[in-house]
């Protein structure tokens, strides 16, 4: 690196520090009640009208999401519309089943350490084609998809009950939610530090 690129570098740098501080520190209770009012707005038709043009162009130059989404794929699972939120707002990290592999845990260590996002959110949704083929116990066509299910097993081994067959699809989905969770901590030393 040059002399220049590193001197622009630092000169960057500082100018996020600057906006950083200046951006209002808001607790994880009230982020939290923020995105649900959020679905609320969502669910109830009721969202909010944003300048985007005017938005884009403010967020240009830095962004600081207050929240990371581990969420999965899904096409009717967006976070930024399911929350009512908009550009700037939500760091999302997205993959079938909403597990995350070593690059999806540096994304969020990103947020994290570099953005300064607070809050973690791990997304599940019903009727997750990623786990529901998880619960088949059947063999996936590749060996990519073979290994998002075998990511999920986990949770699926641990939902299984006698009798409760027809129950297992929602409660491994819930259990997976939790796995993801307790994966991404386990994966990552910097999230840990900051839990």
């Amino acid at each position: 690196m040059s002399c220049s690129g590193l001197a622009q570098d630092l000169a960057q740098a500082k100018d996020v520090a600057e906006h950083a501080s200046t951006v209002p520190v808001r607790g994880a209770q009230e982020i939290w009640a923020d995105l649900m009012e959020g679905n609320h707005r969502f669910v109830t038709g009721k969202t909010k009208t944003r300048d985007l043009p005017g938005l884009r162009v403010s967020l240009a130059n830095a962004q600081h999401p207050s929240v990371v989404i581990l969420a999965c794929s899904d096409s009717r699972v967006a976070p930024e519309l399911l929350f009512d939120q908009s550009l700037g707002d939500l760091f999302v990290v997205r993959s079938a089943g909403n597990i995350a592999d070593a690059i999806g845990v540096g994304s969020i260590e990103y947020a994290v350490e570099h953005l300064g996002s607070g809050v973690l959110v791990i997304l599940g949704h019903t009727k997750c084609g990623a786990v529901t083929a998880a619960c088949s116990g059947e063999k996936m066509p590749s060996s990519n998809l073979q290994a998002i299910v075998d990511k999920i097993q986990p949770a699926v081994a641990k939902s299984r009950a006698p009798g409760k067959n027809d129950e297992l699809i929602e409660t491994a989905i819930k259990e997976n939610v939790h796995q993801s969770a307790r994966d991404v901590l386990a994966r990552s030393e910097v999230l840990r530090h900051f839990v």
